[in-house]
């Protein structure tokens, strides 16, 4: 029986030891095939292996460099450069030693304080180790038991052998990793060159700070063009910004990254992966700074003394239409003007007496008017047209020809001439004013152009009898202003109508990817017979009509212009409101133009001295006619007669000191000439130059003038000229005035 209970127990025994073969058999097949799994048939090894190599490495990408946009003669108007934030890791174990750490914070704080001169060195350290001690601490953890052994079957064996328990005082160090900000403001590459030659910024304590890029946009010129240019960011997309955004951005590329602490990393040099950005192609548009510059001055000076609402200045070149100004400032709620808005594209409006050369044109090319045809303007009384009553402003004129009628803007003589002629067809008219481009964009619709709005008849905005006689003197119809200057341009340019142009060429340090060619929208608006007599309306306008006053006898060559005044109804807002757009438009010279200048102005009755077109937008038609006589050689001869053309009402004295006297003498303001200036003559007209001193021997005057007016001045007068700066002349050296030595060098200060 015992051997039976014997022999039971050893079987139980090898029972258990077989299953516990077995059991370790079958343990060993499942590892194997799971190795043999893991080694050759499963992706677990390759995505272990790239999570472990995540941790470690990581894909980042770099930002490629915005490009630039740039005037027509290569200066900047938006720029970016690359600025750097320097995020400290006050937490890392370079600054464990706190001996080390004060000595090297110390004298870091006097070179910051040296650099930035915002703060002193010893703010500037006080900063320093307040932060250090914020994020990186020491504390002390009283009567923690410490035993032998750590694990719990260690302490349980010394437990069994009697042996004691012991305890130690320790110390926990808390460290936020957390990104501190020592610097008073991001800097650029340049300064970063010098910063990192400081203490602990050329670590010399190991990995303590980080480098964070940013891509800053600037605008060097300022607020002139702003809303042409545009911006592409959280605050808006517009403008050139906006329009070539693909080819300005560039591609970003792509490097490689080892984790070195936490929150650091370093680039992995050679990696294949790493990818170099391209930066952004160049941008560079028609427009002139200096051109621009003064437009903008000048509209902020006439909208400063109105008191109006915004207005907007367009300079455009005749036969390119290449825009060289686009000037737009809007009133702000401080009273402040700035580029709120682009109102040139933007401001679709009733145009007032600035469409009476549509209807000019309309008159003598499809109806074969001569000049001599004559209406009664009816001395300024209220007379219906057909179904609209229409009135001038100014009374004195009767029985007038069309020459008359558009030199003195007659509203009635128009209504009546454009009615008359087509009443029994106003389709035909219509389709001459599309003939025009009166009833499409101009072609900047990506910039925010608005479509014209020309009504049809048989339209529910057609009114019989009423709309036809309006659309005589420029109502019923709505225009931007970019419109009646393309339209007016078109008649300065022997007839051919151009596209305005923005944009020249897209380019990649010396390689054009793409230009923009002048766009032709109109081959022929007319025939050249009957263009010849719409520009000999148009020049009668400054000869004797409503732009006289401004562009008269106080040019120095030809000019055509015409003006326009024009009561606002749009929305909620009624004509009786006092809401009115005054506009002046001009091309010069009138024989052979080259530049078309416009300026609008919108204001309410009241808020300033006038609302009439002329009064509105003529000072600075005025300033910036008399300023493009000025850059071109051509004007330059007319000017001094050296082509056979004589100068009226000016006697002596040089181009450059002609527009001086213009713009140093506010008849407004009752200012007097500087010495030297010559003499002036005030009459009903106002102040006009009638005499210029001729000091040749004395050094000009040139502060107030662009970098290339003061070039030609100063070097005409025998004189070597350095510069520095840009903008307008606001020092030089020698003084005017002062004993003219030729070959002397002159220094000029810009700003």
């Amino acid at each position: 029986m015992e051997q039976e209970h014997k022999s039971k127990i050893k079987g139980d025994i090898l029972l258990r030891v077989r299953l516990l073969y077995s059991l370790f058999i079958l343990m060993g097949v499942v590892i194997l095939g799971r190795l043999v799994w893991v080694q050759f048939l499963s992706d677990e090894v390759r995505i272990n292996a790239a999570r472990i190599e995540s941790r470690i490495f990581r894909k980042d990408s770099v930002r490629a460099r915005r490009g630039n946009i740039l005037s027509r003669d290569g200066e900047a108007l938006a720029t970016s450069i690359f600025r750097y934030r320097v995020e400290f890791d006050m937490a890392a174990e370079g600054f464990d030693s706190l001996e080390l750490f004060h000595e090297q914070s110390d004298s870091l704080a006097k070179l910051l304080a040296l650099h930035f001169r915002d703060r002193s060195a010893a703010e500037y350290s006080r900063l320093l180790r307040e932060s250090h001690a914020k994020h990186y601490r020491l504390v002390y953890r009283k009567d923690t038991t410490y035993y032998n052994s750590t694990s719990w079957f260690g302490r349980l064996i010394d437990r069994m052998r009697g042996e004691e328990q012991t305890t130690r005082k320790l110390y926990d160090t808390l460290r936020d990793p957390r990104p501190v900000e020592i610097l008073p403001r991001e800097v650029d590459y340049t300064e970063w060159q010098t910063l990192k030659e400081f203490p602990i910024l050329n670590w010399n304590l190991g990995m303590v700070y980080r480098l964070v890029q940013s891509d800053q946009r600037l605008y060097p010129q300022g607020e002139l063009a702003r809303r042409t240019i545009g911006r592409l960011d959280e605050r808006g997309a517009y403008g050139i910004e906006a329009l070539c955004r693909d080819h300005l951005a560039g591609k970003d590329g792509v490097e490689w990254r080892q984790r070195i602490a936490h929150g650091f990393s370093g680039r992995v040099a050679g990696h294949a992966g790493n990818i170099d950005p391209e930066d952004g192609a160049d941008v560079v548009t028609t427009l002139d700074p200096d051109v621009q510059d003064v437009a903008d001055k000048a509209l902020r000076r006439q909208l400063e003394r109105q008191n109006a609402l915004w207005g907007t200045t367009i300079v455009m070149e005749t036969q390119t239409g290449e825009i060289l100004a686009l000037a737009n400032l809007g009133r702000r709620s401080d009273g402040s003007y700035g580029e709120l808005e682009n109102y040139a594209l933007s401001r679709r409006m009733e145009p007032g007496s600035t469409f009476k050369a549509a209807a000019l044109l309309a008159l003598v090319e499809d109806c074969g008017a001569e000049l001599t045809l004559s209406y009664d303007s009816e001395d300024g009384k209220r007379v219906k047209v057909g179904k609209a009553e229409v009135q001038d402003s100014h009374s004195g004129f009767g029985v007038v020809d069309l020459k008359t009628a558009t030199a003195q803007s007659l509203n009635v003589f128009f209504a009546k001439a454009i009615y008359e002629a087509y009443k029994e067809d106003p389709q035909r008219y219509v389709d001459f004013l599309k003939h025009l481009h009166l009833d499409r964009p101009m072609g900047l619709e990506a910039l925010g152009e608005r479509a014209p709005l020309l009504p049809e008849p048989g339209s529910k905005l057609w009114y019989p009898h009423v709309t036809l006689p309006n659309l005589g003197y420029g109502y019923a119809v709505e225009l931007t202003p970019l419109q009646v200057a393309t339209l007016y341009n078109a008649i300065a340019n022997d007839g051919e109508m151009v596209a305005p142009q923005l944009l020249r060429e897209i380019r990649r340090g010396d390689k054009v990817i793409e230009s923009f060619e002048k766009r032709v929208l109109v081959e022929e608006i007319c025939s050249k017979e009957s263009l010849k007599k719409v520009r000999e309306c148009l020049e009668e306008v400054v000869l004797s009509g409503t732009a006289k006053y401004y562009l008269g006898d106080t040019t120095r060559y030809r000019v055509a212009a015409k003006t326009g005044t024009a009561k606002y109804a749009q929305g909620g807002v009624h004509y009786s409101d006092g809401y009115y757009l005054g506009s002046m438009v001009a091309y010069l010279p009138a024989d052979k133009p080259r530049y078309t200048v416009l300026t609008s102005i919108f204001t309410q009755r009241g808020r300033g001295t006038t609302i009439y077109g002329a009064g509105l937008a003529g000072p600075v038609e005025q300033q910036l006619v008399g300023y493009l006589s000025t850059r071109h050689p051509d004007f330059r001869k007319e000017i001094t007669g050296e082509d056979g053309l004589t100068p009226t009402r000016i006697k002596g004295g040089d181009l450059a000191s002609v527009r001086r006297v213009a713009d140093h003498y506010d008849s407004d303001a009752g200012e007097v000439p500087r010495k030297g200036w010559g003499r002036m003559e005030h009459d009903s007209m106002g102040m006009r130059v009638v005499e210029l001193d001729n000091e040749t021997d004395r050094v000009p005057d040139v502060r107030g003038m662009g970098l290339k007016d003061a070039l030609y001045l100063l070097e005409s007068r025998g004189l070597r000229v350095t510069f520095s700066g840009q903008g307008a002349v606001v020092k030089q050296s020698p003084e005017a005035g002062a004993p003219l030595k030729r070959g002397a060098t002159a220094s000029i200060t810009l700003k």
